[in-house]
């Protein structure tokens, strides 16, 4: 188990109940009673801490490297029924984007997110789940097979951002993400997003349009990360955690400026410490929403769509 600096004081009590069962192994001691209590103050302990976490320990808990990625949501979600299907049918596959069908319940469901890696090798291969263009219209391309075969999209966003090389840019990724949001909008079957990580920028956006859009609560969905916010504005990214509480990025945020509809609740101490918690979690709000998506006419679930991101935000004319 990794822990976070916050996470410090739990650290320290689950590391004398390790101490605690070792020595009673070795001696024969019956030690369960002191267990047991310092059980009890763990679960006081994350109590008290998850329940006073600032923008910024959020966004820490957004990146922890215990906490679950989207092939582990998909092949949880799906027990291991999931055929993934590969390729922009252009450039090349890109390994940040992956997609393909899985059945979750009595749905068949066309899933696309994005993969950070769960070690160092694997996010080199994955490019730390920042997508190049040919990324991006690979989950289109799957889009539009799902929206042929009438299947419902579950997106599961994220990504530190699409990634910024000039290779990237040389081969149109602004064009790409710009080109997969007109058409999200326009498409016939019900799409339901849900940011499980980070959610950054165009790289988040370019599979989040949805009929319904969801975060887990540990997670953050903004323009800019808190580091890239504070380098602009103060030259260093020593201001980080106070650019995260002025981007107004938590889940919680989010809801309260209607820029989501709603929040799927991680288990008590985040979805790092219980995976399987998160993954009912998950599949709970899939398996509420699909049924009353899929009744809707597609002409009226396409303007509500539309309707949606249109009225976010306020100006002036």
């Amino acid at each position: 188990m990794n822990y976070l600096d916050f996470e410090m004081p739990i650290q320290m009590l689950e590391e004398e109940i390790a101490r605690l069962r070792e020595t009673g192994l070795s001696t024969s001691t019956d030690l369960n009673p002191a267990i047991a209590e310092l059980e009890e103050q763990i679960s006081e302990k994350i109590n008290e801490i998850f329940k006073n976490l600032n923008p910024w320990q959020r966004v820490q808990l957004s990146r922890h490297p215990d906490r679950p990625y989207t092939l582990a949501y998909i092949q949880a979600l799906t027990n291991g029924n999931f055929f993934e299907l590969h390729g922009d049918r252009n450039v090349k596959d890109d390994k940040a984007m992956i997609g393909g069908f899985g059945n979750v319940g009595n749905y068949n469901i066309m899933f696309i997110g994005q993969q950070k890696g769960i070690n160092t090798k694997m996010r080199q291969y994955r490019n730390f789940g920042m997508a190049n263009p040919e990324g991006y219209r690979k989950a289109l391309r799957l889009m539009k097979l799902a929206e042929k075969f009438g299947l419902p999209i579950v997106c599961f966003i994220d990504t530190p951002g699409a990634f910024p090389g000039i290779e990237a840019e040389e081969r149109g990724q602004g064009e790409a993400i710009a080109r997969n949001l007109i058409e999200m909008f326009q498409l016939t079957v019900p799409v339901i997003c849900i940011v499980i990580g980070e959610g950054a920028s165009g790289g988040a956006l370019g599979i989040g349009i949805g009929d319904k859009v969801f975060m887990l609560e540990n997670t953050w969905y903004s323009v800019i990360s808190p580091e890239s916010c504070s380098s602009i504005l103060w030259r260093t990214w020593d201001n980080k955690e106070q650019a995260a509480s002025a981007l107004k990025l938590t889940s919680m945020d989010m809801l309260n400026l209607k820029l989501i509809d709603d929040i799927i609740k991680e288990p008590m101490g985040g979805a790092h410490r219980d995976h399987q918690g998160a993954f009912d979690s998950v599949k709970k709000t899939i398996l509420e929403q699909l049924p009353k998506l899929l009744k809707m006419n597609p002409e009226k679930r396409i303007m509500e769509r539309i309707r949606k991101f249109e009225s976010m935000g306020l100006f002036n004319e």
